[in-house]
C-alpha cells in the first residue's frame, strides 16, 4: 500500500499541516457544563502525538441560549470554557499538531435523553428539524442577527487563542443545514425561498461575518452534507449545476475548504461520474476539499451508534481517488476515536496492529 499521497504536507493561509489526514469532529460530551477538562485536552494532545495532520474538535456551541441540547457538549464562549480550549490548543501545538474548533449551533433538536433542556426553547428557521416535527421557535430577524454575530465572536476567539483554522458546522440537520433544507426552512421572507441558493442566505451571512472577524489570511472550513438524519437519501443539490449554484457563492463569501460529509466516501455523488461529494465540490468551486465517511473501517458511523462494531478495511480506493486529485484532505473518525496512534501505524505500514471499533469506545476518551 503506497500511502505517499496521504503524507504530503498541506498549506493554505493560516493552515500548515504535516500530512493530509484530518481528525473528524466527533461529539463526545465529556465537558461538564460546557467546560473542556484536562482529560479533554489530553485526548486531543494524544492524537497530535500520533501524527494527525489537522485535528477538528468535537462540535463546540456558540453563545446562544439554546444552541445546545446537551449540558456536557463544550461551549466556545465564556471565560471558563475558553480557558479550557486554551489548554487544548497549547497541548496540541506542543505535540506538533494543528487544530481548529468546529463551531456549532444545533438549531431545532429532539430533547436529550438525559432530560436536560436549555433555558429557552430551541430555535430554527421554521421550528422544525424534520418534516412534521416542531420542537422550538421560529427565529426572528433579531434572533438571526444575534446568531450570526455569535458565530463571528466564536471564530474571533478561536483565532485569538491560537487555533490554526476554524470549521463551521453546516451539515447533518443542524441550524445552518436547517436553513438549507426545503423541508425545515418554510420561510417566505429573505431567509427562505424556493431555491437552494435563496435558502443559503443565512450561511452566506455567517461566512461573511466570520471572514470579517478573522481576516483574509485565516483558513475557514465549512462542513456540508447532502444527507440528513431524517433522510439518508436526501440531496440538497440534485445535479452538478445545482451544486455549483449552491457552493460558489459560499466560496466567494470566504470559504476556503469544503468538508464534504458522506456516510461512505466511495459512493458517487451524481450519475455519470465516479466523483464523490468532495470530488464534485472541488471540481465546481476550485477550492480545497476534505472527504469523509467510513474511512478505514468496514462499517459506517451511524451504525456504530446503534451498536454495530467495525473492522479495519483497505485504503486502496481512498488512495486511488486521492492520487487522482479528487480531494485534498481525508477526515478519519472512529479509527482515531479508538486509537490515537492510527496515523502513525498507517505511515509505518503496521496494518496488522490496527484496531476495530465498538460502541464501548464512545463511553470514554481513549488516551492509549
Amino acid at each position: 500500500m503506497n500511502t505517499d499521497s496521504l503524507f504530503r504536507p498541506f498549506s493554505l493561509k493560516s493552515l500548515n499541516i504535516r500530512n493530509r489526514i484530518v481528525m473528524a469532529p466527533m461529539t463526545r460530551s465529556f465537558s461538564p457544563n460546557g467546560v473542556p477538562t484536562d482529560t479533554v485536552a489530553a485526548y486531543y494532545s494524544k492524537r497530535a502525538e500520533g501524527e494527525v495532520g489537522l485535528i477538528l474538535s468535537e462540535g463546540t456551541v456558540i453563545d446562544r441560549p439554546s444552541s445546545s441540547n446537551d449540558a456536557n457538549v463544550p461551549h466556545f464562549y465564556g471565560e471558563q470554557a475558553l480557558a479550557g480550549w486554551q489548554e487544548v490548543i497549547n497541548g496540541v501545538h506542543a505535540a506538533g499538531g494543528a487544530m481548529g474548533p468546529q463551531v456549532w449551533h444545533m438549531g431545532i433538536m429532539d430533547n436529550h435523553q438525559s432530560g436536560w433542556v436549555p433555558p429557552v426553547p430551541f430555535e430554527g428557521p421554521s421550528g422544525l428539524n424534520r418534516p412534521g416535527f416542531n420542537n422550538g421557535n421560529t427565529m426572528t430577524e433579531s434572533d438571526i442577527a444575534d446568531t450570526i454575530a455569535a458565530f463571528g465572536r466564536a471564530t474571533a476567539d478561536a483565532k485569538r487563542l491560537g487555533f490554526d483554522t476554524v470549521e463551521l458546522h453546516g451539515a447533518h440537520g443542524y441550524l445552518i443545514d436547517q436553513f438549507f433544507w426545503e423541508a425545515t426552512n418554510l420561510r417566505t421572507d429573505n431567509w427562505g425561498g424556493k431555491t437552494l441558493p435563496e435558502r443559503s442566505r443565512f450561511a452566506l451571512e455567517v461566512v461573511k461575518e466570520v471572514r470579517k472577524q478573522v481576516g483574509e489570511d485565516f483558513a475557514i472550513i465549512l462542513r456540508l452534507s447532502q444527507w440528513k438524519p431524517a433522510d439518508y437519501t436526501n440531496k440538497l443539490a440534485k445535479t452538478p449545476q445545482e451544486l455549483e449554484a449552491w457552493l460558489n457563492p459560499l466560496a466567494d463569501a470566504g470559504v476556503d475548504i469544503f468538508h464534504c460529509s458522506q456516510r461512505r466516501f466511495w459512493e458517487n455523488e451524481f450519475e455519470g461520474s465516479d466523483l464523490n461529494f468532495a470530488g464534485w465540490a472541488k471540481k465546481v468551486t476550485g477550492k480545497a476539499t476534505i472527504t469523509v465517511g467510513s474511512v478505514g473501517l468496514n462499517g459506517e458511523f451511524l451504525a456504530a451508534f446503534a451498536g454495530e462494531s467495525s473492522q479495519p478495511s483497505s485504503l486502496d480506493e481512498l488512495l486511488r481517488r486521492m492520487d487522482r486529485g479528487d480531494f485534498d484532505l481525508v477526515a478519519v473518525g472512529r479509527p482515531l476515536l479508538s486509537d490515537p496512534s492510527w496515523v502513525k501505524k498507517i505511515r509505518e505500514q503496521r496494518t496488522d496492529e490496527l484496531k476495530g471499533f465498538s460502541k464501548e469506545a464512545l463511553a470514554e476518551l481513549v488516551l492509549a
